[in-house]
């Protein structure tokens, strides 16, 4: 049976590794192993000027390459990420692909100058991380605000957003996780 691959990218600490890898289970009702070493070259995605990451490139490079069995793949890092046309993204992922990325760089509060909170933090990555596999499931933006694939500008928004898929949303995933789970929707 296929799976959700969570690999950490540049990702010291892992506290978050236990309670995302719930947080997965929960949304998708998939198994999440955890992949340690898998090899990506973080300095090609680096962009000097930008003092930024190119999350494209870590993309392919998680994709270039799956494991065996992994249905789906979540890269986690702790590096500031961003696309050429915007300033940041928290994440990306291929829409109705296998490969999606996140960064928790954005998501700390240390980043806005504010106390660290490790409970926050998780919980912010929970969110990005479903809604990034959300995509991968074919799924797009949702306008309802509580949603966890409403659109995430800016980091309030992924506070007021819950780790949840509105009626609407989950009606869409049920039978792409069939599919999945069928093992129609592996590459």
């Amino acid at each position: 049976m296929a799976c959700i691959y969570v690999v950490p990218i540049h990702a010291v600490s892992q506290f978050w590794r236990e309670p995302l890898e719930a947080g997965i289970q929960k949304a998708f009702g998939i198994e999440s192993r955890f992949a340690g070493n898998w090899p990506i070259d973080l300095p090609r995605a680096y962009d000097k000027t930008r003092n930024q990451y190119n999350s494209s490139d870590i993309l392919l490079q998680l994709i270039s390459a799956p494991l065996t069995g992994a249905g789906k793949i979540l890269g986690v890092a702790e590096v500031d990420l961003f696309i050429p046309i915007l300033t940041f993204v928290f994440g990306e992922a291929q829409l109705d692909g296998i490969g999606s990325v996140v960064s928790s760089h954005r998501l700390e509060n240390k980043f806005y100058g504010l106390p660290d909170d490790r409970a926050l933090l998780v919980d912010r990555l929970i969110k990005e991380s479903i809604h990034e596999l959300g995509h991968t499931f074919g799924l797009l933006h949702c306008m309802t605000p509580a949603c966890v694939l409403n659109s995430s500008t800016y980091m309030e928004d992924i506070d007021q957003k819950s780790a949840e898929f509105c009626s609407g949303c989950l009606h869409d995933l049920r039978p792409r996780l069939q599919d999945f789970q069928s093992g129609k929707g592996i590459r």
